[in-house]
């Protein structure tokens, strides 16, 4: 799965006029799905797209190095106003070792320090951060969350994460006409009930879901999976 198929191409090509406003479900299961996250970020910016991204697992030199070799600068993205990027690990740093925000400004990842029950803040950072202003000239805004299940991880409750997503879909989708992207990770035989929780519900909530998977039969050399393509509950053939 490190190259993606050829048939991806086609299908991002179609999301915007297809899928604007819809949720689409980045979901993998024994293999690495990041592939999928990367290639959306590039799509979204290649088309002129203002993205918000919410990276909770890796830094941005990491999204930035594999972007660029997709053909995208996220540092350009960012300094012309295009990319609005939310650092997880960065924004975790500050919030336990007490570094300052500006004034008037609130850590989106504040709920770390306390009962991790209340999301509120990074829900009104990517409300805030998708809200078209007079100067923009970007095409339909873009939520892309690499990866929701690291939320269960900081001790966030299921039910918070799915409401979560429920108000950034009335905000972004219904309101705005945007895209929401999410990655999740799953196990079919995984003892984590909350986050097989959240699997399954966003499953039942997505417009579009891309399924990574590894081979039943373990590692080979030049295939590492498949990806499955789901669409209003319907398995569709698999990509080659």
């Amino acid at each position: 799965l490190s190259n993606p198929p050829s048939s991806l191409s086609f299908l991002e090509g179609s999301l915007l006029i297809v899928f604007q406003g819809k949720l689409t479900l980045l979901r993998d299961t024994k293999t690495d799905g990041s592939f999928l996250v990367h290639h959306f970020l590039s799509f979204y910016l290649k088309a002129g797209c203002k993205v918000c991204f919410v990276a909770l697992l890796q830094s941005f030199s990491h999204y930035n190095i594999i972007a660029q070799k997709l053909g995208v600068s996220l540092t350009a993205a960012k300094e012309r106003g295009q990319l609005v990027f939310l650092e997880g690990l960065k924004s975790c740093f500050d919030v336990f070792f007490g570094e300052e925000q500006h004034v008037g400004q609130t850590n989106p990842l504040q709920f770390v320090s306390k009962d991790g029950s209340n999301l509120k803040t990074m829900y009104e950072f990517v409300r805030t951060s998708l809200m078209a202003s007079g100067s923009d000239s970007w095409k339909c805004p873009v939520l892309l969350v690499d990866d929701l299940s690291v939320l269960l991880s900081l001790g966030v409750r299921p039910v918070d994460v799915l409401d979560f997503i429920h108000y950034c879909r009335v905000a972004v989708c219904s309101q705005l006409k945007g895209n929401i992207v999410v990655l999740v990770h799953s196990n079919d035989d995984s003892e984590d009930e909350e986050n097989e929780l959240v699997v399954n519900s966003l499953c039942h909530q997505s417009n579009l879901i891309l399924w990574a998977e590894g081979l039943a039969t373990g590692f080979c050399k030049d295939v590492h999976g498949q990806v499955k393509l789901a669409k209003a509950f319907s398995l569709l053939p698999m990509l080659p």
